[in-house]
């Protein structure tokens, strides 16, 4: 097992536990790996106790929400709230437990956490402290196995950050199931941030983008830009053949870091689902991480047996070569 970690120190007067890991590559390369779910997923936890994240919005007031699932089944879940956030260089976050119900635990210890990554000679190195609350926190938390975890978790970030070309910009549409009824579409865009967010909420640039395979038309484009809001798409063939659209409600928007809304086909309002869209900045330009929540695993089934993620990805490549291109 490579171990990256070159130091742990504990200071029971400062209340803090600080890491030190060195790892050989460049400091965006291990950025990404905490920005990108997908990634995070493969080293958050530790070794025989993957986490999965139903939530990862890396921005000042961004949470993330996710579980870890035990060898036995058992699926503990955490929480960030991310307090600052600055790009390729720092991270600072709330941690705590949740409850079975999702909630936050606020009876268990919440931490505060700051990543910083720095350039070195060979690569780059993450500095990670965490600070506890008291001197007795400190040590009830390591009693917990906090160390060994955090250490366990830390030795597979090597396997991930060699990964050069999975996560990459230039790989089509990825899909992840997640739970029973969820899953999660993702692909790097070559666009900035503020780009992407606009192409998203535009209906000008919506029109020439969001189609799918060739030979159809945008001719209804209703975009819901603040909460409470509804949105209507409407597509249809070259000559007006086989109509059929979209409708939804802004649940919740934070440009240009995420938005929320319901969405259900025209006419089938009864089969809901919820879209988070989150938006970040990553090498290479902006990752799109799509969780979309079915009323039921059937209903999942059925739409990405439609080639759903095959359509998403034609509309994302014609994105990047008709709009972001110019």
């Amino acid at each position: 097992m490579t171990m990256p970690v070159t130091n742990v120190s504990k200071d029971p007067q400062a209340m803090t536990m600080t890491i030190v890991a060195d790892f050989p590559v460049p400091v965006r390369r291990l950025w990404d790996a905490y920005a990108d779910p997908r990634q995070l997923e493969k080293f958050w936890g530790p070794v025989g106790w993957p986490a999965t994240f139903t939530r990862h919005d890396m921005y000042p007031g961004g949470e993330s929400q996710y579980y870890m699932t035990g060898p036995d089944g058992e699926r503990p879940a955490a929480w960030f709230e991310f307090i600052a956030v600055t790009e390729g260089q720092s991270f600072e976050v709330l941690d705590g437990f949740s409850k079975e119900d999702g909630s936050r635990d606020l009876e268990s210890p919440v931490m505060r956490m700051v990543f910083a990554f720095e350039e070195t000679t060979e690569g780059s190195r993450l500095v990670h402290t965490t600070h506890f609350n008291s001197a007795a926190e400190l040590e009830q938390i390591l009693e917990m196995g906090m160390e060994e975890g955090t250490l366990s978790a830390m030795s597979q970030i090597d396997a991930v950050v060699a990964d050069l070309q999975s996560f990459a910009a230039g790989q089509a549409v990825t899909t992840q199931l997640i739970g029973e009824h969820q899953v999660r579409l993702s692909r790097v865009i070559r666009g900035t941030l503020d780009e992407v967010w606009k192409a998203h909420h535009d209906p000008e640039l919506l029109r020439r983008w969001q189609l799918g395979p060739e030979g159809w038309t945008m001719p209804v484009c209703e975009v819901g830009t603040a909460v409470g809001e509804t949105y209507r798409y409407e597509w249809e063939r070259e000559g007006g053949q086989d109509r059929f659209g979209f409708t939804g409600t802004v649940l919740e928007i934070e440009a240009p870091h995420r938005s929320v809304t319901t969405e259900a086909m025209i006419g089938q309002e009864e089969t809901a689902t919820t879209n988070e869209l989150t938006l970040t900045p990553v090498d290479g330009g902006t990752l799109l991480s799509l969780l979309v929540t079915y009323p039921d695993a059937a209903l999942r089934e059925t739409i990405l047996a439609t080639g759903m993620a095959d359509g998403m990805e034609t509309s994302y490549a014609r994105l990047e070569s008709e709009v972001l291109s110019g």
